[in-house]
């Protein structure tokens, strides 16, 4: 029997409070909406082990069209810890990075959406200016500008 092979990566899932606020703050970075829905029911809990839920979802993809988020709103069953102001080198899944085009602008435009810098921007050698930020309810998130295309 041949083994089976890993095709792709599909996204990445956060749970929020907020799906509006969330899918805004995205939307500034760069992705796009590609779909919003409310799932429900048993089925559902069969796959998470949460039984009988009812959560808020949008999925937003980047502008290659490679990889998504899937951003999650637990109405029910409630949410049970929180791990949004976790440090760095905190156990789990922490933070998603995002190639960008220019820092500086972008975190302009981020921190008119609530997002703070967590450390400075910093230089990698000549390849890349790197940053993590906390986006809306404390998400982290890294930024990398690429700077040999320049």
């Amino acid at each position: 029997m041949a083994k089976s092979k890993l095709l792709r990566m599909d996204n990445i899932g956060i749970v929020v409070e907020s799906l509006d606020e969330t899918i805004s703050f995205f939307e500034e970075l760069g992705l796009e909406l590609e779909g919003r829905a409310t799932i429900e029911g048993e089925w559902a809990g069969r796959i998470t082990g949460l039984g009988n839920q009812h959560v808020e979802v949008a999925v937003m993809v980047t502008p290659d069209g490679h990889s998504r988020l899937e951003i999650s709103r637990f109405l029910r069953p409630a949410v049970i810890s929180d791990h949004r102001t976790a440090p760095v080198n905190a156990f789990g899944y922490l933070r998603a990075m995002f190639t960008v085009d220019d820092i500086d602008e972008l975190l302009i435009r981020l921190r008119r959406h609530g997002a703070e810098l967590v450390g400075e921007v910093v230089q990698y050698e000549n390849s890349y200016r790197l940053c993590y930020i906390r986006g809306p309810e404390g998400l982290l998130i890294g930024l990398a500008e690429q700077l040999d295309n320049k």
